[in-house]
């Protein structure tokens, strides 16, 4: 069956003012989300803003980044597997993500 990576971006300054109770329940739902039966992997990503390597001439550039004129940054992901692209969009309805304002980009696995 066909493996979907679902991106979840967000704007880090929106959870700056949720209490910590609140917290507590947003880290219960992704918890129980990567339980369900389709989910594959999940993984929460630092916060740091990580690294890009680009040529520069015809030397490999290590630089901070990603930088971009969104506010929103890759925040983690999840592996699910569905049988084509409606059903990947279709399961990651319910994801809690979308209720705290993010946005899931979802991308299918090149398969050989």
């Amino acid at each position: 069956m066909p493996q979907y990576m679902l991106l979840l971006y967000d704007d880090p300054s929106s959870w700056q003012n949720i209490s910590p109770e609140e917290m507590q329940k947003a880290i219960e739902k992704y918890t129980a989300w990567s339980k369900k039966p389709f989910t594959r992997g999940s993984q929460r990503l630092a916060e740091d803003p990580g690294r890009v390597i680009r040529m520069q001439g015809n030397q490999p550039r290590a630089t901070d980044g990603p930088y971009s004129e969104t506010k929103e940054v890759l925040g983690g992901y999840y592996v699910i597997e569905a049988a084509n692209y409606d059903e990947a969009v279709k399961l990651s309805l319910d994801h809690p993500h979308l209720a705290y304002g993010g946005t899931i980009e979802v991308r299918q696995f090149f398969g050989m």
